[in-house]
């Protein structure tokens, strides 16, 4: 459905970026049908050489495509909005808002029309196809939703949730990237402590991780089932595992999770004209 369509990637930074390659890479979207958009052009210049569209007048890139995938930056949103809000036909766009903390509601609001709107979180998995995107709309919007799941499957998974749960996807999907990560830098820091080279411990790092995450995504398996498999009495995984919740891994990682969810929520709203 979405195949046909043309798309247009308003505000590219480096998550509408990382979407655009994304979906070049699938091989199921074609760069020339895909406009993106971003005030110094000079920077997306890379895009225009592979094959996209590149536009500074984001009304010219609403006028020409279908599909609105709008990435820029909460406290951007309402000017944007404004810009868009006289090329947007409530008739032929569906609006795909990845801007966190902006309901859909608001957005209906500030361009004052009742456009079709599907919200969507991903996180910059995206620009390797391992994206998890939360996908949610109101009402009857089936064929909008179903447009946004084709888009975003084919650079990750994606999951139907309430709008009332987008900041708590923020938190764990879209914020989640960077507190994974800063594990695995954390326990390449440890491998280079115990003695590997830096590169050499960052690969085992990574790797480790990769197999983890696969380990419960194919076998359906609760973390701690997997744990246990590599934990024998008295060994050496258990005692490393107790002397990381003695010194409060677990804890950390649940309130910076909360506490990136608790901004969520504010985000907008503190930079809301």
């Amino acid at each position: 459905m979405s195949r046909n369509k043309t798309i247009a990637i308003i505000g590219v930074g480096n998550l509408g970026g990382a979407i655009a390659r994304g979906l070049k890479d699938s091989g199921e979207y074609r760069p020339q049908n895909i406009i993106l958009t971003r005030r110094h052009i000079d920077r997306i210049a890379e895009f225009g050489e592979a094959g996209f569209k590149i536009e500074k007048d984001n009304l010219k890139a609403a006028a020409w495509a279908d599909l609105l995938i709008i990435t820029v930056e909460p406290q951007q949103m309402n000017r944007l909005l404004d810009e868009l809000a006289p090329a947007v036909d409530v008739d032929r766009h569906v609006i795909i808002s990845c801007v966190t903390g902006v309901s859909i509601r608001q957005i209906k609001d500030r361009l004052q029309k009742e456009a079709t709107v599907v919200r969507a979180m991903p996180n910059t998995g995206v620009a390797v196809r391992e994206s998890m995107t939360c996908l949610a709309t109101e009402g009857m919007n089936g064929p909008a939703l179903r447009m946004a799941e084709e888009i975003f499957s084919t650079v990750g998974k994606t999951l139907i949730i309430d709008e009332e749960q987008m900041a708590a996807a923020t938190a764990l999907g879209a914020c989640g990237v960077a507190f994974f990560l800063r594990a695995i830098r954390a326990a390449s820091q440890g491998g280079i402590e115990i003695g590997f080279p830096a590169d050499k411990a960052m690969l085992i790092a990574a790797q480790t991780s990769l197999g983890a995450a696969r380990l419960l995504l194919e076998n359906q398996t609760h973390p701690e089932a997997e744990i246990d498999r590599v934990t024998t009495p008295r060994g050496v995984t258990i005692s490393g595992l107790n002397t990381m919740e003695h010194q409060g891994f677990s804890s950390a990682m649940i309130k910076g999770i909360v506490t990136s969810w608790e901004k969520a929520f504010r985000l907008y709203r503190e930079d809301k004209d």
